[in-house]
């Protein structure tokens, strides 16, 4: 009985040399109907700006058989040489050979693309190829396609030291940090499309002017692309289309004088605008802002040289500078819509629907203070707040937030708006509490916007319902005559917000 198990196991371990003892899975088939099947029928490069290199793409490679199958090769038929590369099995190359895939099993191929600069300067083009696979005398092939821009570069520290027109022709992308430097203006022209790489941005030391003479003549559809200027980061998958965070954003400096930001879009970034005086100088750097979308912003612990403390992202940030805001819309912004540490702030006809389905946030969509913001920094001689014709709303109870409110309120004036707050829904002061619930303000009052993350999917429209109580309550500005979409306003009863009701 002593020997019986040694034997029982030298017995076993040669059973597992015969042929019948390999798995299935692992024996090779050479019947020729033993095709592969593919995740896809076509490898689609959406929209690839030419010398950029592109994310990798995914193509399963399946063998359906019981059996393995030897996949004899796998080829870029390279009609267009040095476009696409491959990745096979954390190789790169353009071909490879005599791959094994056990039965119901498969096969990883990562796919990227480079394109070349194309003859068709400003327009689109396509470049394809083909994935050639022989797998027991059967040819089959997977399609490569990739849609291409060229595009104006813009590099790694780039300073523009005179006056200049970015053109519309074909988009700019930023990679680094665009500066205008002092005394320089740039303007962009209308329908001009900028994208910027992951943590860049632009430094504006001198003046940035957009669409500063366009004025339509008609009203603007709401993906109207021959107007409005778009800024956004440079990955266009579909993944990142509403994704925050990609690139920094636009920074004023107190340098920089007599800017305009009018129709235009500031999406994905950390934060939409930001001005940075900490040592208070004089006359504050100053931002008009007319027509303009602010929308999916977030930005943890940002950084800036002259600060020693970290800080969160914002649409709209403020250290000791100035902002008219005019038929904006605010959403999505996960820290803050504006944050301001003192200086002027004139909003009319705006919209802050700052619902934030991707963040739990805590801090209140308008939060402002008479204080410093660092040690470094001098603290504000001015806090100065006008809110007219607007909505605040959003996530929370709280949309409004002001840090010694008590301490500026001679200058602080919100009037014929409807506001979201708990903390100030008082008629009127008490001591260190302000009130607000007059002066023909609506208090959490819902504004019923046609669609929003309180009524509906993830399709948003932020224009207002019909039967909204933000219609007819505004009071006429001549200078907002347009809303955010260049509708005319009603001249005796204006919508509340960016924009004039739509009709039933």
């Amino acid at each position: 009985m002593r020997f019986l198990l040694p034997l029982l196991l030298v017995f076993s371990a040669l059973l597992c040399l015969l042929p019948g003892c390999e798995p299935k899975e692992d024996l090779l088939t050479t019947d020729g109907s033993a095709k592969l099947e593919f995740s896809a029928d076509t490898v689609l490069f959406d929209t690839v700006f030419a010398q950029v290199g592109t994310v990798s793409k995914r193509l399963w490679v399946y063998n359906r058989n019981a059996r393995a199958v030897r996949v004899e090769q796998i080829l870029l038929a390279d009609t267009n040489p040095g476009t696409y590369s491959l990745l096979i099995n954390g190789d790169e190359t353009t071909a490879a050979s005599n791959f094994e895939i056990r039965g119901k099993d498969s096969l990883l191929i990562l796919v990227k693309a480079v394109l070349g600069p194309s003859a068709a300067v400003n327009k689109p083009f396509l470049v394809d190829d083909q994935l050639l696979f022989r797998t027991n005398g059967n040819e089959q092939e997977v399609k490569l396609v990739a849609y291409g821009q060229n595009a104006y570069f813009h590099g790694i520290e780039e300073h523009i030291t005179r006056n200049t027109t970015w053109l519309k022709n074909r988009p700019h992308v930023i990679y680094g940090l665009v500066v205008v430097d002092p005394g320089v203006t740039l303007l962009i022209q209308p329908g001009t499309r900028i994208y910027s790489h992951a943590g860049s941005g632009m430094l504006v030391q001198g003046t940035l002017r957009i669409n500063e003479n366009t004025n339509p003549t008609a009203e603007l559809a709401p993906n109207d692309t021959a107007t409005f200027v778009r800024f956004q980061g440079d990955r266009l998958e579909s993944f990142y289309a509403e994704t925050p965070g990609q690139w920094r954003g636009i920074q004023f400096d107190a340098s920089s004088r007599n800017n305009v930001v009018r129709f235009t879009e500031i999406k994905n970034a950390s934060f939409g605008l930001l001005i940075l005086n900490p040592l208070n100088a004089t006359p504050h750097p100053k931002v008009t802002a007319e027509n303009t979308i602010l929308r999916n912003i977030s930005g943890a612990a940002l950084s800036f040289a002259s600060l020693g403390a970290d800080f969160d992202g914002g649409g709209v940030i403020s250290f000791s500078g100035d902002f008219d805001l005019r038929n904006c819309l605010f959403t999505n912004c996960g820290e803050y819509a504006m944050l301001g540490y003192g200086g002027t702030y004139d909003v009319n006809f705006c919209t802050f629907a700052n619902y934030t389905p991707q963040f739990q946030r805590k801090s209140a969509s308008l939060s402002f203070t008479n204080e410093a913001a660092d040690s470094r920094a001098v603290q504000p001689n001015t806090t100065r707040i006008t809110i007219n014709n607007s909505i605040v709303w959003g996530s929370i109870a709280d949309e409004l937030f002001f840090k010694n409110g008590d301490q500026y309120r001679p200058t602080l004036n919100i009037r014929n708006s409807i506001l979201r707050t708990a903390e100030y829904r008082a008629t009127t002061d008490a001591g260190s509490k302000l009130g607000f619930d007059n002066n023909s303000n609506q208090l959490n009052v819902n504004p019923k916007l046609r669609s929003s993350p309180e009524n509906s999917g993830d399709r948003y429209d932020y224009r207002l319902d019909t039967l909204s109580p933000a219609s007819n309550k505004g009071i006429y500005n001549s200078l907002v005559p347009r809303d955010l979409l260049n509708k005319a306003r009603n001249t005796s009863t204006p919508d509340l917000g960016a924009y004039e009701r739509v009709n039933p």
